[in-house]
């Protein structure tokens, strides 16, 4: 009766422990992914659209928060440097600059974009 009880007990430990197993699955990576590439997918067509003088102000309210930023003076006014995803590059999940598209604004106006300007500053 002992090692029917011992039997028993390990049998359902087993069957916790393998439906541990069965839980995990990497449905976020793939949502998340999907997601992502829909937004880069945005970003490029209005980027693709877009026309110098533009604000920055117009285009943040429609772009939302840059993947990274920088900033600058340059012959006394102010750079600054919004970066945007818009190509895929490496398979990693994260978003790097390389894979980003500058958009390069002098006093709030934007006056080039792409990776040649960005390198020209």
């Amino acid at each position: 009766m002992q090692k029917f009880i011992k039997f028993s007990a390990m049998a359902f430990v087993i069957t916790l422990l393998s439906g541990c197993v069965i839980a995990i699955n990497d449905d976020d990576h793939d949502s998340s992914s999907s997601k992502t590439m829909q937004i880069q997918q945005q970003n490029q067509s209005y980027i693709s659209q877009l026309q110098l003088g533009a604000s920055q102000q117009s285009i943040r309210s429609h772009l939302g928060v840059p993947d990274f930023s920088e900033s600058l003076q340059k012959d006394s006014q102010t750079v600054e440097v919004l970066f945007y995803r818009t190509h895929h590059t490496h398979g990693d999940g994260i978003t790097t600059k390389d894979e980003c598209t500058a958009l390069i604004f002098t006093a709030g106006v934007l006056t080039a974009w792409g990776e040649k300007a960005y390198l020209q500053l």
